[in-house]
């Protein structure tokens, strides 16, 4: 599973998911990427299950790259355990989402098959996603300036 080797803090509290992103918004190596459009958390296990569908799709062709890692520990206490004593232990690694994030890229591929890749990539996140081009972006670049 996906998780960091070593962190310097152990917990991590909620914060916030405001704003879109500024960084990790454009396609750097594929051809076709999916990109968040609503905030939210990924989990490793969703990262996990959305590569195997979109590697499992494409059958050995192409390439996929992940722009996404879940950096960010989620805790848990017990059920029915009493009140404080503390935060509870790590249960789960999560990447925090924000709108316009490339969560994967692919190349390699032709259109027709990248795009039925990434809508079932789709399926396994809990985020509202779209599929991006990368000469629809540039296109996009060049008319806004």
């Amino acid at each position: 599973m996906l998780m960091p080797k070593r962190v310097k803090y152990r917990k991590q509290m909620r914060g916030r998911m405001t704003g879109t992103e500024t960084r990790g918004a454009e396609i750097h190596f594929g051809e076709y990427a999916l990109q968040a459009t609503e905030p939210g958390w990924m989990t490793q296990r969703q990262i996990e299950a959305a590569r195997r569908a979109l590697v499992r799709f494409m059958k050995r062709k192409g390439k996929v790259w992940i722009r996404v890692f879940p950096d960010k520990p989620v805790t848990q206490r017990a059920a029915e355990t009493r009140m404080g004593k503390g935060k509870g232990a790590v249960d789960h690694w999560v990447a925090v989402v924000r709108p316009g994030r490339i969560i994967f890229e692919v190349a390699g591929l032709d259109e027709t098959t990248a795009r039925e890749a990434m809508r079932l990539a789709a399926h396994k996140l809990a985020l509202k996603t779209k599929i991006v081009i990368r000469r629809d972006l540039a296109q996009q670049v060049t008319a806004g300036e």
